[in-house]
């Protein structure tokens, strides 16, 4: 299943309101994300997978004030442009024997008769 934006007219006078049908709707099982929009801040928008647009708008009816639905829809991916790679440019040049020489034998000489256990 698809996610689905919900668009949602609610008449909010405060930002008791206001945080109370944000509150209800963070709550609500499937929903992914909650804003405010409009000019008087007095919709809500969710976007979320699975949630019942109708028992959203009903609860918000019951717990906040009248509220409309307005849109139902699905959301759109936006594409994004692949940001140009990062080019770093080092004042050195790499050669693979700069950094570490290469590693040199070690030759331990004991005495013979050191070890000889038997």
């Amino acid at each position: 299943m698809a996610k689905q934006k919900i668009v949602i007219k609610v008449n909010m006078a405060s930002d008791k309101c206001r945080s109370k049908a944000m509150a209800l709707v963070a709550s609500t099982r499937g929903v992914d994300s909650v804003a405010l929009a409009g000019d008087s801040k007095d919709q809500v928008v969710v976007v979320g997978d699975g949630v019942d647009s109708i028992k959203l708008t009903t609860a918000l009816r019951k717990k906040v004030g009248h509220a409309t639905l307005m849109t139902v829809g699905e959301v759109k991916k936006e594409e994004k442009k692949p940001e140009p790679a990062a080019v770093v440019e080092y004042p050195w040049s790499y050669h693979p024997y700069t950094f570490a020489p290469p590693a040199q034998h070690v030759v331990y000489q004991y005495p013979a008769s050191s070890w000889s256990i038997f």
